[in-house]
């Protein structure tokens, strides 16, 4: 069942009005006319209009109108001047207080509609990898360095083709709009042309030509694909991304590197030399995590990286989403805050991992 009470901090901010209200009129009735504490009576719909909505602010603005002509009749203020300008100081920040609840609400929707939109584009651009994928399983994680934001310049995908499973994760240089519209186009790219090209060379040959259409100047996309069929391999193509982590059947860790670096996607018209296809041994009981710069630049409070390889063991849970989240929880306790740059993370297990099969004859 859903918890549906609203936030304690939230209850706590909204009885301050009141809150405020009697204590003033306490104070009022101790300290006597004398000293001059009526008009405090408006700070009940001053909070008010921060924390409530304009009807609940016009509420409070009546009951601190009452409050204060029934305080003003006991000071007996109401011959002098004072009763009356209580009674104008309530009503004016009453005023200003309902005005100030209508602006916030707003704003308010206009940021719960801007969510809305950035869901939809969530499940447009990053749409959920499949549970399943051949003999594969699949979980993924994302957390954009954009506070409200749900997605950024990180990008993953899985597509089942005829030519195997093939799997992308990357990183836009930069953050915003314009690392968005760029891993759209990666991604739209990678979808098409994963199920045409038949080898990882010609993939990112598809990519390349569209990432240098859209791309100007300096900027470029980290990625890196992989390939994985029925012979027991993963084939890589890295396009100077990090590394991807192979957990094996025994809890040891490889991080496969290429067998020579290769630029950046977008940054193939200088002349280096195109990323050459590695294979990697992904049987059985073993787990493949592909992941984005943010997860191992993140740094600790003593500027330590975050330790990847040495938390390996923590995605030994046998449901991968709950395995993935693990991770995730202990890199953000690392970080201790919100992340510095988009991560990304997409583990893929081959079947067996939960029955622990002895990895099969070749």
């Amino acid at each position: 069942m859903t918890d549906n009470k609203p936030p304690r901090s939230w209850t706590v901010l909204s009885s301050v009005p009141i809150a405020v209200m009697a204590v003033v009129a306490v104070v009022d009735v101790v300290a006597g006319p004398g000293v001059g504490f009526l008009p405090l009576v408006s700070l009940g719909p001053a909070f008010a209009g921060l924390v409530g909505g304009w009807r609940r602010t016009a509420l409070i603005g009546l009951v601190a109108l009452v409050l204060c002509a029934g305080l003003g009749l006991y000071d007996g203020l109401f011959p002098e001047r004072r009763g009356f300008t209580a009674m104008a100081s309530v009503a004016g920040v009453t005023g200003v207080g309902i005005a100030a609840a209508v602006m916030r609400s707003r704003r308010e929707d206009e940021l719960a509609s801007v969510r809305s939109i950035a869901e939809v584009a969530q499940r447009v651009l990053l749409r959920p990898v499949p549970l399943t994928a051949g003999p594969l399983q699949a979980a993924v994680s994302y957390t954009s360095a954009v506070a409200e934001a749900r997605i950024g310049g990180d990008l993953y995908e899985v597509v089942a083709s005829p030519h195997g499973i093939r799997v992308i994760v990357g990183d836009v240089q930069g953050k915003g709009l314009g690392a968005v519209e760029t891993a759209a186009v990666v991604l739209g790219a990678f979808r098409e042309a994963a199920h045409d090209e038949p080898d990882l060379v010609g993939l990112g040959e598809r990519l390349e030509r569209s990432v240098g259409r859209e791309l100007e100047g300096e900027k470029f996309v980290t990625a890196i694909l992989a390939e994985i069929g029925a012979d027991y391999e993963a084939v890589l193509l890295n396009y100077g991304h990090p590394a991807p982590m192979v957990v094996r059947r025994d809890g040891t860790v490889d991080f496969p590197e290429p067998p020579a670096y290769s630029l950046p996607l977008g940054l193939g018209a200088h002349g280096s030399e195109e990323p050459k296809p590695y294979r990697v041994d992904f049987a059985p009981g073993e787990q493949l995590l592909l992941y984005t710069d943010g997860v191992t630049e993140a740094r600790d409070e003593g500027g330590r990286f975050y330790p990847l390889g040495e938390r390996a063991h923590l995605l030994r849970e046998l449901d991968a989403h709950r395995a993935l989240e693990a991770l995730r929880a202990d890199l953000a306790r690392h970080a201790g805050g919100p992340p510095h740059d988009d991560a990304a993370m997409l583990l893929l297990r081959y079947r067996g991992y939960e029955e622990g099969n002895p990895l099969p004859d070749r």
